[in-house]
């Protein structure tokens, strides 16, 4: 069911108000030829009825010719800042961008961070954005996350569908994604809600067993058969199982890369307005599938490049896959329960209440 604009305009006020947007900062919106409309303008109006002064910066897709899907994720080689110094500069000079775009895994990016901007990512239907606007509690919810994760060295994944998996961690940062932008130099995605990180580099070993239901981005599909993982030393070896093994396979090989079989990120969803069945309710090509990869109680684990933590990997391919009936352990201590958040983890002590942006 569509949404309204002043729904909309009301759940953006609300994301922006969380990212402590202030009157006289500059936000620049970046768009492409795939932007939601209303999303645009709902945001627009939003940030102008806050004060900012707002720019509109438009960029032709890339990759079009090399993806096999229409996802934006589904191929993330050059991006439409690639080469583009004078939007490179102007994205610097905002205090906050609001990316309709979708702009991931690139080092332009990573510049634009550096000078101190924020970046948001929203490009999920409007709906979706209105349903899971991000609140403090979410905040709250994904720090108790963050926090199980410091200083632990393994992750230890199974499931009764035969998961057995073992991660090594402590090489690569811990990420929060709660919604919305605080900090200077912050990137967030709304709608989001998970604490996650990248195991060490060649340490991810053991097995991985996809069941019905599981779920495959950027395909958007449910997996309606078993597909077994091999994993050793942080790499994908063998893809087992029936016609959807195959398709897997030919998917990844399709990139030409062995760095597309690397474990890359890792953890768990916290986002208790999140749905599992929400994918199959949209057209494939209208979602992003942000409830599958932030639903609590997920195992989320993904495949391809770790450049955003800091590694070395910069490969093309990029596959989340969201895992349910999983049981989670951090250093033996059990976080998810077949597939349900420990939720007597999940209250931390406020102690960063004084960080906490006014009318939250």
């Amino acid at each position: 069911m569509a949404i309204c604009d002043t729904d909309l305009i009301r759940a953006w006020t609300q994301v922006l108000t969380l990212s402590k947007l202030k009157a006289g900062d500059a936000v620049t919106v970046l768009t492409s030829d795939h932007t939601h409309p209303q999303t645009l303008r709902c945001a627009i109006t939003a940030a102008t009825m806050m004060g900012a002064c707002v720019s509109r910066l438009d960029l032709p897709p890339v990759n079009g010719e090399k993806a096999l899907s229409r996802d934006t994720l589904a191929y993330l080689g050059t991006t439409p800042l690639t080469g583009n110094r004078a939007a490179i500069a102007a994205l610097k000079a905002s205090d906050l961008v609001l990316d309709l775009m979708t702009l991931l895994f690139s080092p332009e990016q990573h510049e634009i961070l550096a000078s101190g901007t924020k970046i948001l990512l929203a490009v999920e239907p409007p709906e979706v954005l209105a349903r899971l606007v991000p609140t403090m509690e979410d905040y709250h919810r994904v720090q108790a996350g963050v926090a199980l994760l410091k200083g632990k060295r393994e992750m230890h994944v199974t499931s009764a569908a035969g998961t057995d998996l073992r991660l090594p961690l402590g090489e690569y940062p811990i990420t929060a994604e709660y919604g919305f932008v605080d900090q200077p130099g912050r990137w967030d995605h709304w709608p989001s809600g998970f604490a996650f990180t990248w195991p060490n580099e060649g340490g991810a070993h053991g097995r991985i067993v996809l069941a019905k239901g599981d779920v495959l981005l950027p395909m958007k599909n449910y997996v309606g058969e078993p597909i077994t993982l091999t994993v050793e030393k942080g790499f994908v070896t063998a893809i087992e199982g029936d016609a959807e093994a195959e398709l897997l396979r030919e998917y990844i090989e399709s990139f030409d890369d062995p760095e597309a079989y690397a474990i890359s990120h890792v953890g768990w969803g916290l986002q208790k307005r999140a749905f599992w069945s929400t994918l199959g309710l949209y057209d494939r090509e209208a979602t992003l599938g942000m409830d599958a990869r932030a639903v609590s109680g997920n195992f989320l684990f993904s495949l391809g490049p770790n450049n955003e933590a800091g590694g070395n990997r910069t490969t093309a391919c990029h596959i989340d896959i969201p895992m349910r009936h999983c049981n989670v352990f951090v250093d033996g201590l059990q976080v998810v329960n077949d597939g349900k958040v420990v939720e007597s983890l999940m209250k931390p002590a406020r102690t960063d209440a004084a960080k906490e942006p006014a009318h939250a």
